[in-house]
């Protein structure tokens, strides 16, 4: 980062107003000369300065042309989203999901690659390479890449741990490793941590004190927010459920289920909707639907209790493939399940039905690409 001008000179004062009209573009789009004046209190020649600025140093540029009533159009003015970018990724056991972030935020197309027995450095490359070209942007205007991984990053030595689905990951140095070979800064969480990022922006944890999101895929997982931030643990390892014991009371269900995992995990499901005559993703007979949905909510109720007793979180979302495929009545038959012991607690579907992890890498990094873009006016004001 520029050294920062000195607060109360020349250039700070220009850093300043120069920051505010690229926060002003960001968050409204197209503005004019005028319009920047406008909502940023400051004068017009001031105004037309910072455009000025802004405009040779290349992060904004003309659009087009906006109405200005009776008089003449008036240039209307974008900040150069493609000047800095991002690159989320989410990896599982057999593929890599990518795609462009930037800083305005705009969706762009998801590209999806195998996961072959190549280098951790090989895979992210092609999965860079492959969301780049989707969005047809210049691979070298990337700046960081967020993956999301079915495992944990411990961030005191950058070892992970629970990569089974990672073959040929190394365990140590993981994260210095890929930076080292990719050029760029690069940022490792676990998938279930993103998807609750993703939740509080996007979905059921909005406006929410906080709350704590069981993740139910092939694996299991549990993420907690409080109040926007979530609870990782010393390790990186918190959340890790589906190694929790089965209490012998609950053993009801399936008494040869060790663990959640064997209970509720990705396998258990499937076998539950083959018996009741339904696909591998839940579609089939709506009465069969039901029943499996039915038989489902007594196990994840099994889940659930552990963490109203150790968490008493304001509300439980239900997340992952199966989560997004059961929806508001798994849920609801959940909340159901929980009365009698536990009184009315809130549960509820899942908010980012598509791409959580995706959307929750893409906020992370939203963050990094727009400070990337005002340390570039830092650097225009020294």
């Amino acid at each position: 980062m520029a050294d920062r001008p000195v607060r109360g000179t020349p250039g700070w004062l220009r850093e300043t107003n120069d920051r505010t009209a690229l926060a002003l573009l960001l968050e409204h789009g197209v503005l004019t000369r005028t319009r920047i004046g406008e909502l940023s209190g400051l004068s017009k020649p001031t105004a037309a300065q910072m455009v000025s600025r802004l405009e040779t140093a290349g992060l904004i540029h003309v659009v087009g042309e906006v109405s200005a009533g009776r008089g003449p159009n008036a240039a209307g003015y974008a900040v150069r989203t493609d000047r800095m970018l991002g690159v989320a990724v989410d990896i599982d056991a057999t593929s890599l999901r990518s795609t462009i972030v930037d800083a305005a935020g705009a969706e762009h197309p998801i590209a999806v690659t195998p996961l072959a027995a190549r280098t951790p450095e090989a895979d992210l490359r092609l999965a860079i390479d492959a969301a780049c070209s989707a969005a047809s942007v210049d691979p070298e205007r990337v700046r960081a890449v967020c993956v999301g991984v079915q495992g944990a990053l411990d961030p005191r030595t950058d070892e992970l741990t629970y990569i089974e689905t990672l073959p040929g990951w190394p365990k140590r140095g993981i994260r210095h490793r890929l930076e080292d070979a990719l050029g760029i800064a690069v940022h490792i969480d676990n998938d279930v941590n993103l998807a609750a990022i993703a939740e509080r922006t996007d979905g059921a944890g909005r406006d929410t004190a906080g709350f704590a999101l069981l993740w139910m895929g092939d694996g299991l997982g549990l993420a907690v927010d409080q109040a926007g931030a979530v609870h990782r643990g010393a390790s990186g390892g918190a959340g890790e459920i589906g190694y929790l014991p089965i209490p012998r009371a609950a053993a009801g269900p399936d008494p040869a289920a060790a663990d959640l995992q064997d209970l509720i995990g990705g396998p258990a499901v499937a076998e539950l909707a083959a018996a009741h005559g339904l696909s591998g993703d839940l579609l089939g007979d709506e009465a069969a639907r039901e029943a499996l949905v039915a038989e489902l909510a007594a196990r994840v109720a099994v889940g659930v209790v552990p963490v109203l007793a150790l968490l008493d979180p304001e509300l439980v979302v239900l997340g992952g493939p199966t989560g997004a495929a059961c929806g508001p009545r798994l849920a609801e038959l959940v909340a159901a399940e929980l009365r009698d012991a536990w009184g009315e607690r809130a549960v509820v579907a899942t908010g980012v039905p598509t791409h959580p992890v995706l959307r929750g890498a893409r906020e992370h990094l939203l963050g990094e690409v727009r400070e990337a873009l005002f340390d570039e006016v830092s650097r225009i004001a020294v």
